[in-house]
């Protein structure tokens, strides 16, 4: 297992891998937790895609993409400030330049079928480092995000607490909370688990 962290404008062989990020997409987010997303050809994507994001991707030895995350500049449009803002005690997101917004986290649960039972634990742990680190090396020093009360435990657990932004609310079918996460090197070293590998070189960029 492999961390990559590709922009969502990479060609050739890891347009192939956000091919098949996009198809984790929607077996997570529509077929398995019932979200209401856009699905076309087989894809989720929204317009948040658009904005060259640049996607944090867990690849196993086989090839296959085992974990996704999508990250944005929050000084931009980003999925909390403008499509979920009732997650925010101030109903506004008080971005700056140093905060970077994760979205569409998941992990593909069918691949842990074919592996022992650490390792949906040991793939997002390793997906956590990743964005860390790319953080970290693209100016990045504060991560914020929007996601369930299930996850927010699974962060607790793993070392890396959330900052709670707002109140959990109710939206579709799920009760959601936003919340800050730090981006450095303490963290890093905290959650990276041993042989932790990864191609952004700490520059932000993808090794090809």
């Amino acid at each position: 297992m492999r961390i990559l962290a590709v922009r969502a404008t990479a060609c050739g062989e890891f347009a192939e891998l956000i091919d098949s990020m996009h198809r984790l997409r929607t077996r997570v987010f529509r077929d398995r937790l019932n979200w209401d997303v856009k699905v076309r050809n087989g894809l989720e994507a929204d317009e948040y895609d658009q904005l060259d994001p640049t996607y944090i991707l867990a690849v196993s030895s086989a090839g296959q993409v085992a974990g996704c995350a999508r990250l944005l500049p929050a000084m931009g449009p980003t999925m909390l400030a403008n499509a979920f803002p009732q997650l925010l005690s101030s109903r506004r997101l008080e971005a700056h330049a140093s905060m970077v917004e994760s979205s569409r986290f998941c992990v593909d649960t069918s691949l842990a079928q074919n592996h022992t039972g650490g390792f949906l634990h040991r793939t997002t742990l390793m997906m956590f480092a990743g964005i860390i680190e790319w953080s970290i090396a693209s100016g990045f020093h504060e991560i914020v995000t929007a996601t369930d009360l299930r996850f927010e435990r699974i962060l607790k657990r793993a070392g890396w607490p959330m900052q709670r932004l707002g109140a959990p609310c109710p939206i579709g079918n799920t009760i959601a909370v936003a919340g800050t996460l730090p981006a450095n090197t303490e963290s890093f070293d905290r959650l990276r688990p041993v042989g932790y590998r990864s191609a952004t070189n700490m520059r932000g960029h993808v090794a090809a």
